[in-house]
C-alpha cells in the first residue's frame, strides 16, 4: 500500500486464503464442547455460474474428483441452482469425517480458482445442528478470506438467531478467523448443507 492509499483512506483488499478452510475441524470440536452444535456432514460451495466450455469442462472435474469418494463409500456430489442464478455444489460425509468434507469444499474452491474462476466464487459452508434441531452453519466467505456463523431460526421464516450468531462467534474466536464486519455475515437462506 502506497502513501497516496493510505492518505486516501483505500486498502488493498484480502486474498483469499483457502487454506483457513482446515481449521475448521478444530473449531468443530470447539463448536460441539461450547454450544452443543455437531456437524452435519453436509457442506456446500457457493460460485456464480459461468458460461463456456471451460467451466463445464471444470464443473464435470469437480464432479469426477468427489463422485470418485463414492467408490469408498461416499455420496455423489450435487448441484443446483438458487433463485439468484448462483451455483452451489453440496458434497456430503459421514458426519463425524469434518476432516474429509473439508478437504473436498478445498479441492473444489482450488480447482475453480486455479481454473481462472477464482473471481465467481462466493462462499462455502459447513452445516451443524443442535439436539433442538436448531441448524448453524460456518460460513467462509472467499473474497473475505474470514469465516461468520448463520443461524437460521426453525419453521421455514427468513429469520435470523442473532443471539446464537453470537454465541457462537464468541465460542470460535480463537480457532477462525471471524469476520469483524457484522454487515458481510449475508443470510444464506435455503442453501444447501444448511
Amino acid at each position: 500500500m502506497g502513501l497516496l492509499d493510505a492518505i486516501l483512506g483505500r486498502s488493498k483488499p484480502v486474498r483469499p486464503d483457502l487454506d483457513q478452510l482446515f481449521a475448521v475441524p478444530s473449531a468443530a470440536l470447539t463448536l460441539q464442547a461450547a454450544t452443543g452444535f455437531t456437524p452435519t456432514g453436509l457442506g456446500s460451495v457457493c460460485f456464480a455460474g459461468a458460461e463456456g466450455g471451460g467451466f463445464a469442462r471444470l464443473q464435470e472435474d469437480v464432479r469426477e474428483l468427489l463422485d470418485a469418494d463414492t467408490e469408498r463409500g461416499g455420496v455423489p456430489v450435487e448441484f443446483s441452482r438458487d433463485a439468484y442464478g448462483y451455483t452451489w455444489l453440496l458434497a456430503s460425509h459421514p458426519a463425524d469425517d469434518t476432516a474429509t468434507l473439508v478437504n473436498d469444499l478445498h479441492a473444489v474452491n482450488t480447482l475453480l480458482q486455479d481454473g481462472g474462476f477464482g473471481p465467481q466464487l462466493l462462499c462455502s459452508l459447513i452445516g451443524f445442528r443442535d439436539a433442538q434441531g436448531r441448524s448453524v452453519a460456518l460460513v467462509y466467505l472467499y473474497k473475505r478470506g474470514t469465516f461468520y456463523p448463520f443461524a437460521p431460526l426453525p419453521g421455514g421464516v427468513e429469520k435470523r438467531d442473532n443471539q446464537l450468531e453470537l454465541q457462537v462467534r464468541s465460542a470460535l474466536g480463537d480457532d477462525l478467523r471471524v469476520e469483524k464486519d457484522l454487515s458481510r455475515w449475508f443470510p444464506v437462506w435455503g442453501a444447501p448443507g444448511l
